[in-house]
């Protein structure tokens, strides 16, 4: 069994199917998706290609909660919970996900999407061989401190500098949120490949930034097994 851990799709169906096929999970591997499935998407965003390709993939998916998630999830809260006359008068969705969506989906799908969104988890905490890890969306917590709050997780804090440089003792923490390009300049890293738009790692070894800027131009969708340590790009 592998396990195959995957940065911030942020709607690219056509680099997720990619990426799909260069890892070519099997029934028995298991993917995990770091969050941020929606919004942005370049110039051909899919929300719903890629949420339904999501869930017909024959293999353990995991799927931990992103900030775009959750804003995406609050808004299909607040719109369907509007009465059908004043919904006109509710502020647009920042981004572009949820018209794409109540296009093709049905307020039940829609307010679905949202609960199975709001019940993912913050993060994931897994054992392979020796290694342990950690799996957040902005930033991973010593689950010897207990759980944090949601923000923590979702968007990171002010402490953002140390943790990236100092990890978490005893794990390897592996996140997405911020776009790997931010640590151009940061010393106490390197890229793993391609400067700017591929995995960064920490000068320990223990922290791994996956958001490669997906979504975005001339971004790429990351992933790597956790077994082996390959890396993809797509």
């Amino acid at each position: 069994m592998a396990t195959y851990v995957i940065g911030d799709i942020h709607n690219s169906l056509k680099k997720f199917d990619e990426m799909i096929k260069l890892i070519l999970p099997t029934t028995q591997d298991q993917i995990i998706l770091l969050g941020d499935i929606f919004d942005r998407g370049g110039a051909e965003p899919e929300p719903v290609g890629v949420y339904f390709r999501i869930c017909g993939l024959n293999t353990n998916v995991k799927w931990i909660r992103g900030n775009h998630d959750y804003l995406l999830a609050k808004y299909i809260y607040t719109y369907y919970g509007t009465a059908p006359k004043k919904r006109s008068s509710v502020q647009p969705y920042r981004y572009n996900s949820f018209d794409l969506m109540k296009d093709r989906l049905t307020e039940t799908d829609m307010l679905n999407l949202a609960d199975q969104i709001m019940a993912l988890p913050l993060q994931i905490e897994i054992d392979i061989g020796s290694e342990k890890y950690l799996l957040a969306h902005a930033m991973t917590i010593d689950p010897m401190h207990g759980e944090q709050e949601e923000t923590m997780y979702l968007e990171g804090s002010t402490e953002m500098q140390k943790y990236w440089q100092y990890g978490i003792k005893g794990y390897v923490s592996l996140i997405g949120n911020h776009d790997s390009g931010y640590q151009c300049n940061n010393p106490y890293g390197s890229y793993l490949d391609d400067k700017l738009n591929s995995i960064w790692m920490n000068e320990l070894g223990n922290i791994y930034m996956m958001d490669c800027g997906c979504g975005l131009p001339n971004g790429r969708l990351a992933g790597i097994c956790l077994e082996t340590r390959e890396r993809f790009y797509s």
